[in-house]
């Protein structure tokens, strides 16, 4: 039986680790070629080894999301590899102890840590989605998933810059969404809760047992639990779904 994304090509961003290395591996077992990008070759190459192992067929890219130059070579490079563009899957992010101290309300917040953490995860997701667009309006047609978060649906105290990002990536979502449903673009957001992935190892040795207390499962989500919806959204089953955020949080947010 062929896979779901079987005859695709794919481009993950923040394929070297956690849900992108999760999802990366997911769709090559459904049959897609994928350039798989990070912010340096090198992560990414790992994830790609892995791929090729498994008897898939994918290549590295390093880029800077934050860099609309960057960005529109990654997608330049992927259609070089594999002539078109079907699925992107746009999940490169920061986490906001990366861009300042832990645990700042938002009066404590800097315009720097603010700016720094929407360059990467609300304009990099922009920018990311503005390219390609292009190519799949060129082509006839695509398939886009961002990585949102519960974060983009509900408010989180002492992650202002964070909170704030992930709405936005809920709302240009959305926009796009309606804007390209005529021309065969389909643009949904996964919307995860708590997972377990190297971005949030930190918090969770530091506040596991009272974050758990606010999810029903009572237990952190793994990265391969987002990677089969997103490979679901990516796939022609998911053919009348557009401007959804797909939520997967194990009970958080309905709680």
């Amino acid at each position: 039986m062929a896979g779901l994304l079987a005859g695709k090509s794919a481009l993950v961003t923040g394929g070297a680790s956690g849900i992108g290395r999760a999802t990366a591996l997911a769709m090559a077992r459904e049959g897609a070629r994928i350039a798989i990008a990070d912010q340096t070759e090198a992560g990414a190459a790992e994830t790609v080894a892995m791929v090729n192992a498994a008897g898939g067929q994918a290549i590295a890219i390093g880029a800077d999301v934050s860099r609309e130059d960057q960005i529109q070579a990654m997608v330049a490079r992927t259609v070089s590899a594999f002539g078109r563009l079907d699925c992107a899957f746009n999940n490169a992010g920061i986490a906001p102890r990366n861009v300042g101290p832990a645990g700042q309300r938002t009066h404590e917040m800097s315009r720097e840590s603010f700016d720094a953490m929407l360059a990467v995860n609300l304009t990099g997701v922009f920018l990311c989605m503005k390219h390609e667009i292009v190519q799949m309006l060129a082509q006839g047609g695509g398939a886009i998933v961002n990585t949102a978060s519960i974060a983009g649906l509900v408010g989180l105290p002492t992650a202002t810059n964070y909170v704030a990002a992930k709405h936005g990536v809920v709302g240009i979502t959305k926009t796009a969404a309606m804007e390209y449903a005529q021309d065969n673009i389909r643009v949904n957001c996964v919307n995860p809760g708590y997972i377990k992935t190297p971005m949030t190892d930190p918090t969770m040795a530091e506040r596991y047992d009272q974050l758990m207390t606010k999810v029903p499962m009572n237990r952190l989500g793994v990265p391969e639990e987002i990677a089969e919806a997103v490979v679901w959204m990516c796939s022609d089953r998911a053919s009348f779904m557009t401007g959804a955020s797909h939520i997967i949080d194990g009970g958080y947010y309905a709680a």
